[in-house]
C-alpha cells in the first residue's frame, strides 16, 4: 500500500506539470505564429493599416454640432459622415457675438420640399461673424473648413460628401473620386498643399473635365513658371530692372515685365487677367499683379516658388491709377508722337497698355493692329489695363496665331484652361465655397445653377426678368413644372432630387422659385432644393468682402451640372470657364421689350469679348470680326461681340 501511495503521489506531480505545459505552449504557439505571419507580411500592421485606410479616404474627418462643444474634431467612419452636414460659412447677417446657425443635415428629402434658408445675408456687423473677420474668433459656431491643420488636408483624401454611394440616380457625379489632382498635367506638383487647399483638391468637386490640355500649353506653362521664378520679385533680374524703372530711358537686364492693373468689378478683372497672362506667354513676359485692397485673400499664388504680386514699394512715379497720366504715356500716343520710334537707340523704361472699355482709343488700334511689335517687345515694362476679355484678338493677329493655335487646339477652351491654371480661391474663401456645397449641394443628383442679372431696376423690374427666366427654364426643360393638383407626390424609391443655386443681388428670385416648389409637388416627383448664398442688393465697388462673396459664387456655380446666365454677364462669362460649361443666356430686356424665344443655347463656354477691334489694319477698312475666321463668331448675347468657338471641320477663311 505504501508503494501505491507515492506512486499516486509521483504521477499526480508529473500530470499538474504536464497540465501546465500545454498551457503554456496553446498560449505561445498561436502568438509566434502570429508574429511570423506579421513578419512576412506586412499587411498585418494594424497601425500602417489604419494609416493606409486614412490616406484613402476610408477614415474621414466630421465635426459635430459645435453650439456646445469645444472639443476637437474627432474620426468617424465614412457611413456616419453622410449622416451629417454642416451649415456654410457665409454668415447670416445676425449680430450675436455668439452666433450659432441651425443644424442641418443636407439637402435631404424632407429639406429638399421645402427651401431651406440662405447661408447667409447681408453682412453682419459682428465682429464673430462666419464670414468676415470673425472666421477665426473662438466664438465662431462655424468650423473653418478650409484650415491646413486638418488631416484630410493632406491633398489625398477626400470629403465623403463628394462620394455618395447610396444616391440612388446619381448622373451628375462620378461614382470614383477624381485621382489627377494635377488637372492633366495643368498644374505644377511643387507647391505647398496646406497654403492653398483649394489648388489640389478642386478636381474632387468636379466631373474630371474631357478638355484636355494640349502638351504645347503644358511646356509653355512650365518654361514660365520657371522664368517667372527665375525674375519674379525680389531676383537679381527684378531688383535690376526695378532700378533702371525709374530712369528715363533704360534696358530691363534680360527680364521684361508686364504689369496688370484692375478696373471695374470682379468678372471683368478675372477674364481680362486671363487673357492678360495669354499675352504675357505669347511675349516672354513676367506677369505682376496689382489687386490693391479690394481683392486681397482672393485667389492663391498661381506660380510655384515665387509671388506674381507687384510689390508694396512700387515707385509712386509710375502713376497707373491716373487715366489721363495713362494716356500721355500709352504706347498708341507714344507711337503717334514719335517719342517711341525705331530709330532710337534707347527706349523709354515703360509704356502703358490701355485696352479698357473707354473712348481712348489708340492703345488699343495699336495693340490689335500688331504695330511695331519688335519695337514694343524692347520696352522693358508694360503696364495693361483692360476689362475685356481679349483673348480672341490674338487668333486674329498674324503674329501670334500659329502660336495661340498650337498652345490651344480646342480654340474654346482658352479661359477654361487659364483661369483653372489661375484663379485658386485662397483658403478663406475655399472654406465659404466648401461648407455650402457641403450644406446645400453635395447630396442632390443633379445641381442647376441660376446666374440673375438685373442691369436698371428703373427701366426692367425684377418681375420682368423673373417672368423671363421662367419661361426659359421650362421651355427648355431645366426646371420641372409643379403638379397644382396634387399635394403630395406620390413615393418612389427611384425619387431624383436636385438643388437650384440662385445668385443674384435680389431675394426676388430665390424668394418666388423656393414657394413654388415648396408649395406644391412637381409632376415628375423630383424634390427641390432652392439655396441662394447673398443678396448684397447693389454691386459694391473697391469692397473687399462683397469680392470674396462674389469670388465663391463664381466657383459653386461653376460645379453646376446646369447653369443660365444672364446676358453681357462676366459674373456668368466665369463660371462657365472654369466649369467647362456651355450655358443657357437669358437675354436682356432692352427699355421693356422681351424676346421670344427668352434664352438661347451658347456657342461655347469661352467669354464674350464685348468690343473686339474692328478695323482691318492691312486693308484700313472697317472688319467683321465675327465673320473673319469659323472659330470667331458674334455672340449669342451681344450681337456685336465676339467669342472663340469649336471650329468643326469648317475651312479657315482667307484675310
Amino acid at each position: 500500500m505504501e508503494i501505491f501511495e507515492v506512486v499516486k503521489d509521483k504521477l499526480g506531480f508529473d500530470f499538474k506539470r504536464y497540465s501546465t505545459l500545454l498551457l503554456v505552449c496553446a498560449i505561445a504557439l498561436p502568438v509566434s505564429f502570429m508574429i511570423l505571419i506579421m513578419y512576412q507580411n506586412p499587411s498585418f500592421d494594424l497601425t500602417g493599416g489604419l494609416a493606409k485606410a486614412e490616406k484613402s479616404g476610408n477614415v474621414s474627418i466630421i465635426i459635430v454640432d459645435f453650439k456646445n462643444d469645444s472639443s476637437p474634431p474627432a474620426f468617424i467612419p465614412d457611413g456616419r459622415l453622410r449622416k451629417r452636414h454642416l451649415p456654410p460659412g457665409f454668415g447670416n447677417g445676425t449680430s450675436s457675438k455668439n452666433n450659432s446657425l441651425p443644424h442641418t443635415s443636407g439637402p435631404n428629402e424632407k429639406q429638399l420640399n421645402r427651401s431651406l434658408a440662405p447661408g447667409f445675408r447681408k453682412e453682419s456687423s459682428s465682429r464673430n461673424d462666419s464670414f468676415g473677420n470673425g472666421a477665426s474668433s473662438k466664438y465662431n459656431s462655424l468650423p473653418d473648413a478650409g484650415r491646413p491643420d486638418e488631416k484630410q488636408d493632406n491633398g489625398t483624401s477626400a470629403p465623403e460628401f463628394l462620394k455618395e454611394s447610396d444616391s440612388r440616380n446619381d448622373s451628375s457625379q462620378s461614382t470614383r473620386m477624381p485621382d489627377d489632382k494635377l488637372l492633366d498635367g495643368l498644374l505644377a506638383p511643387r507647391f505647398d498643399e496646406s497654403s492653398c487647399l483649394s489648388r489640389y483638391r478642386s478636381s474632387l468637386f468636379r466631373k474630371t473635365s474631357p478638355h484636355k490640355p494640349s502638351p504645347y500649353l503644358l511646356s509653355k506653362l512650365r518654361r514660365y513658371e520657371d522664368l517667372h521664378k527665375r525674375c519674379g520679385p525680389h531676383t537679381k533680374p527684378y531688383n535690376k530692372a526695378f532700378k533702371r524703372l525709374k530712369s528715363s530711358h533704360g534696358s530691363s537686364g534680360g527680364c521684361n515685365y508686364l504689369v496688370w492693373i484692375p478696373v471695374n468689378g470682379l468678372g471683368n478683372r478675372m477674364i481680362s487677367l486671363a487673357s492678360t497672362f495669354l499675352y504675357a506667354l505669347l511675349t516672354d513676359r513676367v506677369l505682376l499683379v496689382e489687386l490693391g485692397n479690394d481683392m486681397s485673400d482672393l485667389f492663391c499664388e498661381p506660380f510655384p516658388n515665387s509671388s506674381w504680386m507687384l510689390p508694396k514699394n512700387f515707385p509712386g512715379e509710375v502713376e497707373f491709377r491716373s487715366p489721363d497720366k495713362r494716356h500721355a504715356r500709352g504706347y498708341g500716343n507714344q507711337l503717334k508722337n514719335g517719342i517711341i520710334n525705331e530709330s532710337m537707340e534707347s527706349l523709354p523704361s515703360y509704356t502703358f497698355l490701355n485696352l479698357d472699355h473707354s473712348h481712348y482709343d489708340l492703345d488699343r488700334l495699336s495693340f490689335y493692329c500688331n504695330q511695331n511689335p519688335t519695337l514694343l517687345r524692347k520696352v522693358p515694362w508694360l503696364f495693361l489695363i483692360s476689362d475685356q476679355y481679349f483673348a480672341p484678338s490674338f487668333f486674329l493677329t498674324p503674329t501670334f496665331k500659329k502660336e495661340v493655335q498650337r498652345m490651344f487646339p480646342e480654340k474654346e477652351t482658352v479661359f477654361h484652361h487659364l483661369g483653372r491654371y489661375l484663379f485658386h480661391p485662397s483658403n478663406e474663401a475655399w472654406g465659404l465655397i466648401i461648407r455650402f456645397y457641403q450644406a446645400y449641394l453635395a447630396k442632390a443628383d443633379e445641381r442647376i445653377g441660376l446666374q440673375i442679372r438685373v442691369f436698371n431696376t428703373k427701366t426692367t423690374t425684377v418681375h420682368t426678368v423673373l417672368d423671363e427666366l421662367l419661361k426659359c427654364t421650362q421651355k427648355e426643360k431645366l426646371l420641372p413644372q409643379v403638379d397644382p393638383q396634387s399635394p403630395v407626390a406620390t413615393p418612389s424609391k427611384n425619387q431624383r432630387s436636385k438643388a437650384i443655386l440662385v445668385t443674384s443681388l435680389y431675394t426676388e428670385f430665390f424668394e418666388n422659385i423656393s414657394n413654388t416648389y415648396w408649395a406644391k409637388p412637381t409632376v415628375t416627383g423630383e424634390v427641390i432644393g432652392v439655396y441662394q448664398p447673398s443678396h448684397e442688393e447693389i454691386q459694391h465697388f473697391g469692397d473687399n468682402m462683397h469680392n470674396m462673396k462674389a469670388w465663391a459664387e463664381m466657383y459653386l456655380l461653376s460645379l453646376s451640372d446646369v447653369l443660365v446666365t444672364s446676358a453681357w454677364s462676366t459674373f456668368g462669362y466665369v463660371s462657365q470657364g472654369l466649369g467647362g460649361l456651355t450655358p443657357w443666356v437669358l437675354y436682356k430686356i432692352e427699355q421693356g421689350n422681351t424676346r421670344n424665344p427668352s434664352c438661347v443655347r451658347d456657342l461655347s463656354m469661352e467669354p464674350c469679348f464685348h468690343f473686339p477691334p474692328t478695323y482691318d489694319c492691312r486693308t484700313k477698312t472697317k472688319m467683321n470680326a465675327g465673320s473673319l475666321f469659323p472659330y470667331v463668331k458674334y455672340c449669342k448675347d451681344l450681337n456685336w461681340g465676339v467669342k472663340l468657338v469649336g471650329d468643326g471641320d469648317h475651312q479657315e477663311l482667307q484675310l
